[in-house]
């Protein structure tokens, strides 16, 4: 077996890396080889392990468990956002676009596609605003309320198989901890 030139006594590496690395996740990995490649930011690594994990966790979710899920009721995620919202915010299920784009979770980019694709499948509507004449409202359809309230069950036990690697209190400690991160992060204050 050939010997580790940076490590006399241990195996060469592997191609894909030393083997214990790869029972590592990929930020503490990423952190290990910035530490040996620069070592002069080795203690200061930490948020970008965070902001690593956190990414990766995101890209899980979504590939995993909240894609498949919409792709089960034909929507794509920024769709069935739109009618969760609309049915979220209660009777009468109107809301203005700019309404929808400040309380949807998703960016302003799209939605107006989003909202003729709706149109279209019969799950809302435009109605014209109450109080503006040159305005229009968006309206969920009973059609788009049936879907989304009888799907909202599964929807929520999927988000629930998403995260029980993590016990309900620790769910609610990272919950805080990501509020209370994204707040921060929010600040224009904290950025300077």
């Amino acid at each position: 077996m050939a010997k580790s030139p940076d490590e006399p006594g241990k195996p060469a590496n592997h191609l894909f890396g030393d083997p214990e690395d790869l029972l590592l996740d990929r930020a503490e990995r990423a952190r290990r080889q910035w530490q040996k490649e620069v070592p002069e930011v080795a203690d200061k690594l930490t948020p970008m392990v965070l902001l690593g994990r956190l990414n990766e966790a995101a890209q899980v979710m979504s590939r995993d468990y909240l894609v498949p899920a919409y792709a089960e009721i034909g929507l794509k995620i920024g769709e069935f956002d739109v009618l969760a919202t609309l049915v979220r915010s209660g009777p009468p299920y109107k809301l203005t676009p700019t309404e929808l784009y400040r309380t949807t979770m998703m960016s302003s980019g799209g939605m107006t596609a989003r909202l003729d694709k709706l149109e279209k499948a019969g799950l809302v509507e435009r109605c014209p605003h109450p109080e503006d004449r040159r305005a229009l409202t968006v309206c969920l359809t009973s059609k788009g309320l049936e879907l989304v309230k009888g799907k909202i069950p599964d929807y929520v036990e999927t988000q629930q198989k998403a995260v029980s690697g993590l016990s309900i209190e620790e769910q609610d400690q990272l919950s805080t901890l990501l509020e209370k991160l994204i707040r921060s992060a929010n600040d224009p204050l904290a950025r300077k």
